[in-house]
């Protein structure tokens, strides 16, 4: 091992010392060489950066990766039991979502069913449409009737209830002002955050101060106390704390006294099939539960109250946010095709390193003569000309790492304004050690040719000098 060592060790020196001694070409084998490297270097870094993106851009829509989702429906009781078990709880959020108007009473909104704000007449298309979500959680859009209400300032926009702080699930990115805080009690005058849309629409627009709510008691005033960026372009959002808009709301049914259907007052009795007892559907909406993997103890403690409530079992499903595997499958035959080009790339830069390399053994066959003369073992030989080969593919591959990593940071400067993410971007490890790995594969190809040329030359021919 010793003996290996030393002669390991002997390769490199005298590798370095070929190199020094031979500057021009040693550059002429990395120019050769380093387009190859920075196209498997940048299809990588390529790769990771639109990773990124695509997870950060699920993560907004929907929630970070390993989050377990937990549809509530709408049930008498099954709200206040979910409210009240993960209430200021660790690694467990709950939102729901309802329909508002903002601005002056007894008005058509600027953009009828929630459209976007740009151009509301492209979306509604004459006619208004309203999101409705089933006991199952599944939310279509349905027509509206068409109010006889003059138009006015008032923007309708979505409005999500939130019970606790989801930005662990879905990291919103801030634009301007605060976040909503749930500590204290809540307030009369509630507190939302709107979205880019919905805050370029009250820019533009001058909109009163008065928010209708369906089903609500009165109309509360709301006090807008910061803008987020949700990922949602065009959809006019905003999000409150779920308490306070209960202040606004009617106290929920009890679920012993039961509404009949056909009583015109909200709420359905639904029987599932195989069960003895009808289940009482309220009239607001289902909560959408989120957890993170480790809230186990809180998750299985709400799934035992809500059954306890009357809520049957099987409408309890869990879902499981896997985007990474999910963005993996998208990316993967892309990120395979371009690797195939940039290895394309990268074998032209082998063939330049086999051409000098094998120029450079032709010029020195009298030196590895003289060396098998004097008792230099062949492998020692072909370790010396690798050793060159492979420290000139880490040369090459640390200049094209620094290249693309100056890259990178460059249009994270200039596109950071438009694309939030790519402003604290830093350089992938993955792609720093896909160049080195390329580097020494394209050194180790492009100098076994040459490394056993100059093991076979003969001692004899040192007799030529």
């Amino acid at each position: 091992m010793i003996r290996l060592s030393g002669r390991l060790r002997s390769a490199l020196i005298i590798g370095l010392q070929g190199i020094r001694a031979h500057k021009m070409r040693t550059f002429l084998s990395m120019v050769s060489l380093f387009l190859g490297v920075l196209a498997v270097v940048t299809v990588q870094a390529s790769a990771e950066t639109a990773r990124t993106l695509r997870l950060a851009d699920i993560e907004l829509h929907s929630a970070k990766d390993g989050t377990r989702m937990l549809y509530v429906p709408p049930i008498a009781g099954a709200a206040d039991v979910t409210t009240t078990t993960i209430k200021d709880q660790p690694g467990a959020a709950a939102t729901y979502t309802m329909r508002a108007i903002i601005g002056e009473p007894k008005v058509r909104p600027i953009n009828p069913g929630g459209s976007p704000l740009e151009h509301p007449e492209r979306y509604s298309g004459g006619q208004s449409y309203v999101m409705r979500c089933d006991d199952s959680g599944v939310c279509r859009p349905e027509p509206m009737d068409q109010s006889v209400d003059p138009p006015g300032a008032a923007i309708e926009l979505q409005l999500t209830a939130v019970v606790n702080d989801i930005r662990q699930f879905r990291p919103f990115r801030p634009v301007s002002g605060s976040w909503l805080d749930f500590t204290g009690q809540p307030s009369y005058s509630p507190r939302i955050v709107l979205n880019k849309a919905a805050a370029a629409g009250f820019a533009r627009y001058r909109i009163p101060a008065e928010m209708r709510i369906d089903g609500a008691i009165a109309n509360p005033t709301p006090r807008i106390i910061g803008v987020i960026d949700d990922g949602n372009g065009e959809q006019p959002m905003a999000y409150v704390r779920a308490d306070e808009i209960a202040n606004w709301m009617p106290p929920p049914e009890p679920a012993e006294a039961p509404v009949p259907a056909d009583a015109g007052k909200p709420g359905v009795i639904a029987a599932l099939e195989g069960g003895n007892a009808p289940v009482v559907m309220g009239s607001g909406p289902g909560l959408q539960v989120m957890f993170a993997p480790t809230a186990g103890e809180t998750e299985s403690l709400l799934n035992r109250k809500l059954v306890g409530a009357g809520v049957p079992s099987q409408m309890l499903h869990v879902e499981v946010i896997e985007a990474r595997k999910t963005i993996e499958e998208e990316l993967a035959i892309i990120n395979w095709i371009f690797l195939g080009l940039a290895g394309l790339v990268l074998l032209i830069g082998v063939a330049g390193i086999l051409n000098v390399g094998l120029a450079t053994v032709g010029e020195r066959v009298e030196e590895f003569a003289l060396r098998r003369a004097v008792g230099t073992p062949r492998v020692l030989l072909a370790g010396i000309v690798l050793s060159e080969t492979l420290l000139t593919g880490l040369l090459t591959a640390g200049a094209a790492i620094a290249v693309a990593a100056a890259g990178l940071n460059v249009a994270g400067r200039i596109l950071g304004g438009r694309v939030p993410e790519l402003h604290d971007m830093t350089f992938p490890w993955q792609a720093g050690a896909a160049g080195v790995i390329a580097g020494l594969i394209a050194g180790l190809l492009g100098g076994l040719i040459p490394a056993i040329r100059a093991a076979r030359i003969p001692i004899a021919t040192v007799m030529r000098a």
